[in-house]
């Protein structure tokens, strides 16, 4: 399958809209525009999110951090989990009052939630005072919505059913100013039973090799010290392109650019996770000694079930070639408890897997049922208490075993790049298996890499002094 890309045409179409929807606000308003947006779910989602601020920028807005001084509020959503959109229900029925209040607030709703079908008719029954509502395959489109919008005075529903786009171009309005996300690939292929992320972001698409290894020197020169390649599986990038292993390519490249930053990706498929790639892993001087590999359950009937194409041998095969190249690699992972009639003693081989592969730190999630996935409709399903009680004792064995290997870094130094200060004051980073650490020290070293030695190591955090 060929991946749709927008022409440089269509783009400019998108961005004569910018200025047309700027003069309109300036217009109306005779002042800078407020806009409030706000991202749930991944990283892949925050990537779009600093996308569509871009996208606002252009259209004259500035941004504040108060949904009730805002002139444009809009919820980039997140559809893997039950409990997320409930959350943003919520949320949406809270902007009611400021619409009441100025009824010239625009209400955006869109990402992954609204890229279904019934979230859709949801939305359109239930919240009206919800004025532009656009999914996943429409973001590029995002300027001719707000104005229609503003011109045709109705609510803009744009819900494209499509296998995906990749657009080029767009500027990006970065949530922070040391750690930049730079997707490699869009949508997914693999279709695992529970997962509704293929139905919501589409097929699989992976951006030409040229502009990644483009916008990666662009993001060094612009003074970010980590960069981080994003995709639902980065692993297989380049297969839509025929290629295989060509991710460990891409990474070799990225590392060779000169400059002083690291590098992190995420999310890996422990099918896709080739020797090759934790080779280019260990001979790297800038690749951060992470990777994160769900293996969302340890039992291979379960896993079959999941659609998932590897089994307990392979994800252990590969966690241990892992540790061989790269000693102190830390391994982070996904994982289901309560899949549809997952057993006790099935759920145990899960709690036995993550104490022999000794994760750094686990994402545990009770299993959640998503309209139009196969799992939804397994007999079988695991009863509330159930999924909690096994969620309980997974996170304890887990907080064991994260324990021991923090303890295994005591005495030993760190390079970290420091990030901020946290809630207690003291300065933070994150190692190299990132690991958060804090220590005590200056402003000035905020945004600059330093050595940390680790004085304390705690079950979640570190704490370390300068060195």
């Amino acid at each position: 399958m060929a991946t749709s890309i927008v022409s440089q045409e269509e783009l400019n179409v998108q961005f004569n809209y910018c200025l047309k929807v700027k003069a309109l606000i300036e217009k109306r308003l005779g002042r800078t525009p407020l806009a409030f947006t706000h991202t749930y779910g991944c990283q892949g989602n925050v990537a779009e999110g600093e996308r569509i601020d871009g996208m606002l920028r252009q259209m004259g807005y500035d941004f504040c951090d108060d949904a009730s001084k805002a002139d444009f509020i809009l919820f980039n959503t997140c559809a893997v989990r039950e409990h997320a959109e409930e959350r943003v229900f919520g949320n949406i029925g809270m902007l009611k009052k400021f619409k009441e209040t100025n009824p010239d607030l625009i209400i955006c709703v869109c990402g992954c939630m609204v890229q279904q079908e019934h979230i859709k008719k949801r939305l359109k029954s239930s919240f009206p005072y919800v004025d532009i509502v656009f999914g996943t395959h429409a973001i590029h489109t995002f300027p001719q919505h707000v104005y229609e919008c503003l011109t045709k005075e109705d609510r803009v529903f744009a819900v494209p059913e499509s296998d995906g786009v990749v657009f080029e171009g767009v500027p990006s309005k970065h949530t922070n100013d040391l750690k930049a996300f730079l997707p490699i690939s869009y949508g997914c292929n693999n279709f695992c039973t529970y997962c509704v992320v293929p139905l919501v972001k589409g097929r699989e698409r992976s951006r030409r090799y040229e502009d990644i290894i483009k916008d990666a020197k662009r993001l060094v020169s612009e003074g970010f010290k980590e960069i981080m390649l994003i995709g639902q599986n980065v692993n297989s990038y380049g297969n839509d392109f025929g290629e295989t292993n060509l991710f460990a390519k891409l990474l070799k490249e990225i590392d060779e650019i000169p400059g002083d930053f690291i590098i992190r990706f995420m999310t890996s498929h422990p099918k896709d996770c080739s020797k090759e790639l934790i080779d280019v892993m260990a001979a790297s001087s800038k690749v951060e000694h992470h990777i994160h590999l769900p293996f969302q359950s340890g039992n291979d009937k379960v896993l079959k079930e999941m659609n998932r194409h590897y089994d307990r041998a392979h994800y252990i095969e590969v966690a241990k070639y892992a540790r061989e190249k790269i000693p102190d690699i830390a391994i982070t992972s996904d994982v289901i408890v309560g899949f549809p009639g997952e057993t006790y003693e099935e759920f145990l081989d899960t709690v036995s897997l993550i104490r022999e592969v000794e994760f750094s730190s686990l994402y545990v999630f009770m299993y959640s049922p998503r309209v139009g996935t196969k799992a939804a409709d397994m007999p079988d399903q695991i009863p509330a208490e159930e999924k909690s009680k096994r969620f309980n004792e997974l996170s304890d064995a887990q907080a064991k075993v994260a324990e021991g290997r923090n303890l295994n870094m005591k005495g030993k130094t760190y390079r970290a790049l420091v990030e901020g200060r946290n809630k207690a004051g003291r300065l933070n980073g994150r190692t190299s298996q990132n690991i958060m650490i804090e220590f005590d020290g200056s402003d000035e070293l905020i945004g600059t890499f330093q050595n940390i030695k680790v004085t304390e190591p705690l079950t979640w955090i570190l704490k370390g002094e300068l060195q």
